[in-house]
């Protein structure tokens, strides 16, 4: 994927020992996206528009950047933004509420979110020194604290606003242009969907054979993530068979990046393989960070996706992770989260 210019300052490495955290957050995480999946609730689906005065369908934002939210932090804060019912998806921290002239209302519980940092114990630097070989790193998470503009007062008036819900007339020509301008190899035809790794192909149903016209983009936007994997792009592993761990890993990474990209363009996301709920459950059960790193890959899936729409047609701040507020040490990459 084009490597995009930042002005996030570089973090250097951690040499010293990572305190040790009172919670894994991995498993916390984990955990909650268990939770959800057992209630028959999946976290990158939202009931969008069944609460009265509740976000549109939509990534959730920097209120102070703009930047999109990336990684498993979408779902942290889609869950938090539905369940209190917030008229918009614009998040901040308390110093930037501050530093934009306003403040958290005195009362007000934040939502955590996670980026990773990256620390080499000194027993690895001596090994490395010893052997002349470069000290292999560990990443970690850390958890920082954001709010919604609701939660703040003061702030400038155009952050209270719930940003126009996107045209229903323009979402069709976007996602068209979405899939011409990925240059993906797309076959129309046939009742079922599916990638296949072996010529690099998509094959889609015909979108009159869908009793939604917006269901073949959901399903496309499913069948294109897969593609994103191929070893001249994003290079995952899609070598697992129908059933085993792998596939379950690979199938939750589409799931996701489908959601992202559908939410990115005003499509409200849906899921595709809810039978898959069980497998899912038995990888996360199996691997604490295996959510937040199919989080994080689907998150550089949809990026790689949404980088080929033409710039006229880009949501604005898609594919470019929120830098976060130094202060709060969120200045890290968030797409690294895994």
């Amino acid at each position: 994927m084009p490597r995009r210019s930042s002005s996030r300052k570089t973090t250097a490495v951690r040499t010293e020992a990572a305190p040790a955290p009172r919670v894994d957050l991995y498993q916390r995480i984990t955990d909650t996206i268990i939770a959800q999946l057992e209630e028959g609730r999946v976290p990158w689906v939202q009931p969008w528009g069944d609460l009265p005065g509740a976000a549109a369908v939509g990534m959730p934002r920097n209120a102070q950047t703009g930047r999109a939210y990336s990684g498993i932090n979408v779902m942290l804060l889609w869950a938090s933004g539905m369940a209190a019912g917030y008229p918009t998806q614009r998040w901040l921290t308390f110093r930037q509420a501050l530093g934009l002239g306003g403040n958290v209302r005195r009362g007000e519980k934040g939502t955590p979110v996670v980026y990773a940092n990256r620390f080499t114990p000194e027993q690895e630097r001596a090994r490395a020194s010893q052997a002349g070989e470069e000290a292999r790193s560990i990443a970690f998470l850390k958890q920082y604290t954001v709010f919604n503009a609701a939660q703040c007062e003061g702030l400038p008036e155009g952050l209270y606003v719930p940003p126009p819900p996107p045209r229903e007339d323009l979402i069709e020509p976007r996602f068209r242009a979405l899939m011409e301008g990925t240059g993906l190899t797309i076959h129309l035809g046939g009742q079922r969907a599916f990638y296949r790794p072996a010529d690099d192909a998509i094959v889609l149903p015909p979108p009159q054979s869908f009793y939604e016209p917006i269901n073949f983009h959901r399903t496309a936007a499913h069948e294109m993530s897969h593609a994103t994997g191929a070893a001249h792009r994003l290079a995952r592993d899609l070598t697992g068979r129908f059933g085993s761990e792998g596939y379950a890993r690979e199938e939750l990474v589409a799931e996701i990046s489908a959601a992202y990209v559908c939410a990115s363009l005003g499509i409200v996301p849906t899921v595709r393989h809810a039978d898959y709920i069980a497998n899912w459950l038995e990888v996360l059960r199996s691997d604490p960070r295996a959510i937040v790193q199919a989080a994080g890959m689907a998150s550089r899936s949809a990026d790689w996706l949404l980088a080929r729409l033409p710039a006229e047609l880009a949501p604005d701040g898609a594919g470019v992770p929120d830098e976060g507020d130094e202060g709060d040490e969120s200045a890290a990459d968030l797409r690294a989260v895994a």
